[in-house]
């Protein structure tokens, strides 16, 4: 449809004659007896008009049992000889045959009425069909005074008409203009017709205004009414057509005398209209109309209970199988929920929901407006949704929409509006569920209709805020900063397109404030803030004071003034808080859709009012609101958590004034009732959940509840970094959370329940490491169980690792098109988190497999713990600080209370490193000051800094304070003794699991350096790293071999990479090992400088087990899978890594600097180069902290290399492996040569291989008086003070 070929117009009718079919029927007309078979005719196929060789199908409706209508017409040109009819049925078949002759349709077989009537051939003897139509022949004679001429120009008019109603198509509303436009051209000053005649043009200019929004066509429109109401008083349905218009220009302009006047004109035509006109439904739903407009910016109840009524009567005058009927009850329902919105009325909403699902069952299935009846009905089901938080009626109302987009032609242009529509409705599930995957979905469709909706559209402003408001939303639950940038480019966007006296410009200058005050949130920046009030404070001026919208722009307005005072503690901006926020709760009816978040932001304002000043009264306001709140906030609704949470937060402050124990009940009720709330943020949930557990610890510190508080905080922080999101993202929103698991911990021990505090910590640390773990897990077992399930867990998992860390991000300079694609990786990225989950369900569902990837108990720890020493937790929080010893043969573990170390000595003893580093340039990035330096002393990142006079060098402090206040006493209840020189057993092993700021301290170094008795943990333990305690039991359950094919070692020097400072040292450093390795028969390779790109280098880490980088490396803690290794040909990012198969990694020897530098601010879990080349398959990893000088690097790695390549053995041919590289000694000197620091790691847990070379140095930093090597087992990876090695 809306195919045809070109029609009359008043250039053409000069020409070749034009003949239109039009208003054609097939009829069944014999005798129609029990004995003869029904028919259901479907489709009439025409074939032989040029313009369509392979003929057209025009559907058929069902008018009854004998009779077929075709909607559309048929145009033919009169040099066409004849047409072929065939109709078809439901089954295919041809059912009816028919041979139109052109020349004598045009000449002798119409009849005076220009109704054609043929019989047609049918393939049953039996039954008689007939095909009639209207014949239209446009004369090829000059257009001039005829008005027979011009009636058949506005029959014409009135086919396109008809057919634009069913296609939308704007060519045919355009022909049609064109057709009433000759019409009327025809027609003399003073004739009767012309009234008519202004009204069917008026008419169809009136379509175009709404299909296209230009208002040249509405202003047109408007005139023609007028003059055919002047011509002919009586003319109603000029009239009509009049207050039509009226109403519309109100809609696009918002003058109100607009309104007014087509409301009286609309009345006067309803008033006059004789209640037996067959018109006067018509002009009822008008009225309606027009009296809603009205409602929607005045918001006076009145209106809209008048249009209700007025719709109502207008139903009642229509018999129930009236094909109107449907578009009647379609707007009663929209007029039932315009009240709703008004007045929260639920019973308004329910029968708007009755009265649309009505017009839907009414509407025949090939009605074009059927798809329209089910987006509105859609609609209304989430505005109910909203309002119940019913996700049945969300689910329904996606249904209902994609239904309809289905109904919806690609080229209508409705579909655009339907599209952004069911955006709307993902979007408010999203903001239930807090799905990500909704607001996904959301963000795609938005982006389809704007992409489909012409640039100079009326409704593109509307369209880009409904985007910008979806991106906004999903900002607040993944603080992905592209999408709160795309947010506000989109909203300025629609401010820039809106005129200034634009009936919107209120509401879109006010989403933009809200847009400001999120940023604000995040930012921090006190611009943001005063913009958002700025804004806020010009939507509310500009909105007339009896505006419905009003209450909610108060409210906006309200909150910006409460984020700025959190910025700026000016008591003045909450003192307009509260008579704004009264007002608006002044101005809202009872039941007000939002009245419940009037009061609830306003129980905020009074709490932060009394946090300021400590006046009582405050408090009681703040609960008196909240509570407020609570009675009239549906069930399930999203704000449900953030009301009880600031109604617990009021009682709590009331308790601490008054001790009243009711108060503090009632606030930990109200704070729990938060946290497990199935609806809501999940942010908010997470901090009503750690409000429940502090209240608890503080005020009941023997509750058993304190472990319920706990578990329900570290479930909701799991789901905080799921794997929907990318590794940024995820890091991004641990940020302010990550020191749950410890709170958590310190809690269980004081209970005395270390194994929960075990099990918590393994749960709530390293998260984004242990997902990658997860999806690397071996499915042996499964596979055996379940081939075709592991194959896809596998898949599943592949995909995954590799969308979390390759997923691209949008910047708002990108084409849409570019935007769409991203947003569709996403979705498809969370269609797989979600698959995944499905798959973990599958696989615990069978028998063995009910633990299957899920955090382990501390049972299942203690079982795999390694025979040659423990591993010891170290827990340090505000409260308490304890370590957690586990040892192989004991059933529990054993607990170390640490009651001399603090949260505060660890802060201190890091910002002491810190300065030193900093004031020495260990931490630099920058060039190096090499001033009197040769090449070779040149440092990687750093410059030679004197240490000072000994006795007064922080360095030791920090030392000394460890090693008394932590190490010591838990070797004294380990019963672990001093060496002695004289002892010939080798040396006992602990892996230190250290949590939080101690993370960033090097336990290893522990010790007193100063004085006559001098000692250090080196005296009594070989020390090693671990993250968590899971990654050594894991390695102990299963241990994986190396093929032989590719086990072997590749090295690389970069000694000038661009806009880095030069290192020459990594050159003979790397030909010193390369030389030692191809001696001793190793396989290896060498690639130097620019001979080798990105791709060699990722080809090589595929093909050689382990792999020795001499090169600058930039660590990037804001993105941490752009952190990268600098080639002279590029950048390797860890990003890249991650996505190569390297199941047969083994040792990465990474001789750069910063390589094991932590982020602060996520100190658990181990954002660094170091520990992402762990996730990428490596076991082993030797890593720095900091810079590290040229020519100690040289020594350490070809020390390192020797040893290494010394322990192979004499069978093992080319291969090389790192195992022995767990078995080392270095020695660094601390400002005083007569003291070693001596560190031995063992990484294969042989026992035979401790003691080796305990006093054999192996490095010496020569440069660096304070330097402290550390280094790490294959098991994990941790911060340390220099060089070090990490293991899986």
């Amino acid at each position: 449809m809306g195919q045809q070929n070109s029609l009359t117009t008043d250039t053409d009718i000069r020409g070749e004659s034009q003949i239109c079919m039009t208003d054609i029927v097939v009829e069944r007309t014999d005798e129609i007896g029990d004995h003869k078979p029904s028919l259901n005719l479907t489709e009439l196929w025409v074939f032989g008009i040029p313009e369509l060789p392979e003929g057209k199908c025009f559907p058929l409706t069902n008018a009854s049992s004998t009779r077929w209508e075709v909607s559309d017409f048929i145009s033919i040109s009169s040099d066409v000889k004849g047409i072929d009819c065939i109709v078809k049925s439901k089954e295919g078949g041809d059912e009816g045959y028919l041979h139109l002759n052109v020349a004598r349709m045009i000449t002798s077989n119409i009849k005076q009425d220009n109704r054609l009537s043929e019989n047609m051939g049918v393939c049953d003897s039996g039954m008689e069909l007939t095909l009639s139509s209207e014949v239209l022949v446009m004369s090829s004679e000059e257009p001039g005074g005829d008005e027979s001429i011009a009636s058949q120009f506005s029959i014409l008019g009135d086919a396109l008409q008809t057919r634009f109603e069913n296609t939308g198509s704007l060519s045919d509303i355009d022909e049609a203009i064109t057709a009433n436009r000759n019409a009327l051209a025809l027609i003399p000053d003073g004739s009767a017709s012309q009234p008519s005649a202004l009204f069917r043009l008026g008419t169809t200019l009136s379509m175009r205004f709404d299909l296209t929004g230009d208002v040249r066509d509405n202003a047109e429109a408007i005139t023609l009414a007028r003059r055919a109401a002047e011509l002919d008083p009586n003319h109603y349905s000029a009239l009509n057509l009049l207050g039509i218009s009226l109403s519309s220009r109100f809609v696009r302009v918002g003058e109100l005398s607009d309104i007014h006047e087509a409301i009286l004109v609309l009345q006067n035509v309803v008033d006059h209209t004789p209640q037996e006109d067959s018109r006067l439904y018509s002009f009822l739903n008008t009225l309606a109309a027009s009296l809603s407009e009205r409602f929607q910016r005045t918001g006076e109840l009145s209106d809209i209970s008048e249009s209700i009524r007025v719709q109502q009567r207008a139903v009642s005058l229509i018999p129930s199988n009236h094909p109107h009927l449907h578009n009647l009850l379609k707007n009663l329902g929209g007029f039932l929920a315009l009240r709703y919105q008004r007045t929260g009325e639920l019973s308004d909403i329910s029968e708007s929901i009755v009265s649309q699902r009505k017009a839907v069952e009414l509407t025949p299935q090939d009605h074009p407006a059927l798809s329209a009846h089910l987006k509105h009905l859609g609609a209304t089901f989430g505005i109910r949704f909203s309002r119940t938080g019913d996700l049945g009626d969300i689910t329904e109302a996606i249904t209902m929409q994609q239904r309809a987009i289905e109904l919806t032609p690609h080229y209508h242009p409705d579909l655009p509006s339907r599209l952004d529509d069911l955006g709307n409705t993902f979007y408010f599930r999203f903001s239930q569920t807090g799905d990500i995957s909704e607001a996904a979905e959301a963000i795609s469709l938005k982006q389809r209709a704007i992409q489909l909706t012409p640039k100079d559209d009326a409704k593109l402003p509307m369209r880009l805020s409904n985007l910008g408001n979806v991106f906004q939303g999903r900002f607040t639950f993944t603080r992905d900063p592209s999408d709160m940038a795309e947010a506000m480019s989109l909203k300025q966007r629609v401010v820039d397109l809106t005129p200034p006296n634009h009936r919107e410009l209120p509401a879109r200058l006010s989403t933009l404030g809200n847009s400001f005050v999120i940023h604000h949130k995040s930012s921090g920046k006190l611009s943001d803030a005063d913009k958002a009030v700025s804004l806020h404070q010009r939507a509310a001026d500009l909105t007339p004071q009896d505006h419905a919208e009003l209450p909610d722009l108060l409210q906006n307005l309200a909150c910006s003034l409460i984020y700025r005072f959190q910025q700026t503690g000016n008591i003045s901006d909450l003192n307009t808080t509260v008579p704004v926020l009264r007002r608006a709760i002044e101005l809202a009816p009872p039941r007000h859709p939002h009245r419940h978040s009037f009061f609830l932001t306003l129980a905020n304002a009074f709490i932060m009012r009394f946090e300021k000043t400590g006046d009582i009264s405050d408090v009681s306001e703040s609960i008196s609101a909240a509570r407020e709140t609570l009675e009239i906030v549906p069930p399930g609704h999203v704000d449900v958590p953030s009301s009880l949470r600031t109604l617990g937060r009021g009682l709590r402050c009331r308790f601490d004034l008054t001790f009243d124990k009711e108060d503090l009940d009632a606030s930990i009720s109200q704070y729990k009732a938060a946290a497990i709330s199935t609806s809501g943020s999940l942010e908010i949930r997470l901090q009503a959940a750690q409000a429940w557990a502090s209240l608890l610890t503080h005020q009941y510190p023997q509750s058993p509840e304190i472990l319920l508080s706990f578990d329900t905080a570290l479930g909701l922080l799991a789901l905080f970094a799921g794997l929907d999101r990318t590794v940024r993202g995820r890091y991004s929103q641990l940020q302010n959370t990550s020191d749950i698991a410890l709170k958590a911990a310190a809690a269980a021990c004081s209970l005395g329940r270390e194994d929960k505090a075990l099990e918590w910590l393994e749960q709530g640390r390293c998260l984004v490491w242990s997902q990658l773990n997860n999806l690397r897990t071996p499915l042996d077992d499964l596979r055996a169980c379940d081939a075709t399930l592991a194959r896809r867990i596998s898949e599943v998992s592949n995909r995954l690792e590799v969308a979390g860390s390759s997923r691209g991000s949008s910047n708002i300079d990108m084409p849409l098109s570019q935007k769409i694609s991203i947003e569709a990786e996403a979705r498809a990225h969370m269609e797989l988190a979600r698959e995944w989950d499905d798959l973990l369900q599958t696989t615990r569902a069978i028998p063995g497999f009910e633990s299957f990837l899920k955090p382990l108990s501390c049972f299942s720890l203690m079982a795999n713990l390694p025979e040659e020493g423990p591993i010891v937790v170290i827990n340090i929080d505000k409260s308490r600080c304890d370590a957690i010893a586990l040892l192989a043969g004991l059933d529990e573990p054993l607990p170390i209370p640490l009651p001399n170390f603090s949260v505060e000595k660890a802060d201190v003893y890091r910002a002491d490193l810190k300065s030193q580093l900093q004031s020495r340039l260990l931490r630099a990035r920058g060039p190096p000051d090499s001033a009197g330096l040769d090449d070779e002393s040149l440092p990687r990142g750093m410059r030679s800094a004197d240490i000072g006079p000994q006795e007064d060098h922080p360095v030791h402090g920090v030392l000394q304070g460890l090693w008394e206040d932590v190490v010591k006493p838990i070797l004294n209840v380990l019963g672990i003794s001093k060496a002695t020189e004289a002892s010939e057993q080798a040396f006992p092993r602990i892996w230190w699991c250290p949590t939080g700021p101690l993370s960033f301290l090097p336990l290893h170094a522990a010790g007193i350096y100063r004085g006559t008795d001098p000692e250090s943990v080196l005296d009594y333990v070989v020390s090693s790293y671990t993250p968590t305690v899971t990654a050594i039991t894991d390695r102990v359950k299963s241990r994986r071999s190396i093929d032989t094919q590719v086990s072997g070692l590749f090295l690389t020097n970069q000694p000038c990479a661009p806009d880095a400072p030069a290192i020459n040292g990594t050159t003979k450093e790397v030909q010193s090992i390369f030389n030692r390795a191809k001696g001793s028969g190793v396989r290896a390779l060498k690639l130097e400088g620019g001979d080798m790109t990105v791709d060699q280098c990722l080809e090589s880490m595929q093909n050689y087990s382990s792999i020795h980088l001499a090169c600058h490396a930039a660590q990037n803690a804001a993105e941490p899978l752009q952190s990268r290794f600098l080639f002279h040909n590029g950048s390797l990012e860890l990003a890249t890594i991650l996505k190569t198969n390297l199941k047969n990694a083994d040792l990465a020897f990474l001789s750069a600097c910063q390589t094991s530098t932590g982020d602060e601010k996520i100190s658990d879990e181990a954002v660094h180069l170091a520990a992402g080349m762990l996730a990428a398959g490596y076991r082993r990893v030797v890593a720095t902290m900091w810079s590290i000088g040229d020519t100690p690097a040289q020594e350490v790695a070809t020390d390192f290399y020797d040893f290494i390549i010394a322990q192979r053995k004499g069978d093992c041919g080319t291969a090389f492996d790192g195992v022995a590289s767990g078995t080392l000694s270095t020695r660094c000197w601390l400002g005083f040569p007569s003291k070693k620091i001596i560190i031995v790691h063992n990484g294969d847990d042989d026992d035979d291989d401790k003691a080796l070379f305990n006093d054999q140095p192996l490095a010496i930093a020569k440069n660096m008086g304070m330097a402290v090597e550390n280094t790490h087992t294959e098991e994990g990876a941790r911060t340390g003070l220099n060089s070090r090695l990490q293991r899986e």
